[in-house]
């Protein structure tokens, strides 16, 4: 057991070592930072954890100015109120003030000046808070003194207001656990069988579970680690670290065992391309069902995939424990057991597969 241990350590180092020579090696480590990145840019949000305030500027206020260069918030201007309202409602600001023509003339003035601010229903009292200071701040740098403001607030999004940052979330999770779970592994299967490599390294002392292993554990490992990176630059780890440590290596192991099956069968790269592309709806489905709540949620429980990401979600954005994420992972547990046993039996059946696994 000892020597099979080990040969499994040597070829996983070969394939931590080479592996980057892939196409997919190189696209499940960019591409959820990519899409991290991207993201940020678009929200402004991902990278800090400050509040947002978008600001719709009728008159050429001078609080415009000021505000975008304050520290402790994201400001983005918009065009219109109708525009700062819609994006306030789907959870891209937590506040839009309404800064009306003639603001800055009244406040001067000393004359009592009304403000709209819409205010996202689910942003956090703490944001809340901070934006409304930042407001009053400026009109006091404005004028000099403190001035009388009303205010009317409208609260919008308050029902299923889901930032596009949540939304998009667990896309990219999935996005990093099962490129380099799944497609790297298999990738590099259907790699070797091309260039006639599998057949002579499990002529050696290897053998094809050894084979199997190895790249199963690359798979698991670059799963993880782009997982965590993941959810470390989304600032989305949530208030138990060990439980979301648990769930990531069951859903890493699942991604791997995929990968395994299907670089077991997968004959060339061209028809690795097409399982890739095809099977993204299926697998990425949960995630791209989440984005949109007003699709009834149940259909994502169809989806294997869905055990994979759904605990993460509760853990890292709805602070859930270990209860509220026990039948999902329990269906996970089994679903993976059930791939391991399916590689099981491709590995005892190899002299009967061998035309799929080294193909002539």
């Amino acid at each position: 057991v000892l020597m099979s241990i080990s040969r499994v350590g040597v070829l996983f180092g070969k394939e931590l070592r080479l592996g980057w020579r892939n196409v997919f090696f190189i696209f499940s480590v960019v591409m959820p930072v990519a899409f991290t990145i991207i993201i940020s840019l678009v929200f402004g949000t991902v990278f800090s954890g400050k509040a947002r305030m978008g600001l719709a500027d009728e008159g050429a206020s001078a609080i415009t100015g000021r505000a975008a260069a304050l520290a402790s918030l994201n400001v983005r201007v918009y065009p219109s109120p109708e525009a700062l309202r819609a994006a306030t409602a789907q959870g891209m600001e937590d506040v839009g003030v309404v800064l009306p023509a003639g603001f800055d003339a009244q406040v001067q003035a000393g004359e009592r000046a009304p403000l709209t601010a819409f205010v996202w229903g689910e942003s956090t009292l703490k944001n809340r808070a901070v934006a409304s200071a930042a407001i009053t701040t400026l009109i006091r740098d404005l004028t000099g003194k403190e001035m009388p403001v009303e205010i009317a607030t409208d609260i919008v999004g308050a029902e299923g207001g889901l930032p596009w940052e949540k939304r998009l979330l667990p896309i990219i999770v999935m996005m990093a656990m099962l490129m380099g779970g799944s497609v790297v592994p298999a990738a590099l299967m259907v790699d070797e069988k091309q260039k006639r490599t599998l057949r002579a390294v499990t002529t050696t002392s290897a053998s094809l579970g050894e084979v199997f292993a190895a790249k199963g554990a690359l798979g698991w490992f670059l799963s993880m680690v782009m997982a965590l990176v993941t959810l470390l630059l989304n600032r989305a780890w949530g208030p138990q670290p060990a439980l979301l440590l648990v769930t990531l290596a069951l859903g890493a192991l699942m991604a791997a065992a995929l990968g395994i099956l299907g670089g077991a069968f997968i004959k060339d790269s061209n028809t690795l391309m097409t399982v890739v592309k095809g099977g993204g709806i299926f697998l990425y489905a949960p995630g791209l069902i989440y984005m949109f709540p007003e699709i009834p949620q149940w259909i994502a429980r169809i989806f294997p995939t869905y055990y994979l990401i759904r605990p993460v979600i509760e853990i890292t954005q709805e602070s859930g424990g270990l209860a509220s994420v026990a039948p999902e992972l329990a269906v996970l547990v089994v679903l993976t057991a059930v791939l391991l046993a399916l590689i099981g039996v491709v590995v005892h059946r190899a002299p009967e597969t061998e035309g799929a696994l080294n193909p002539a």
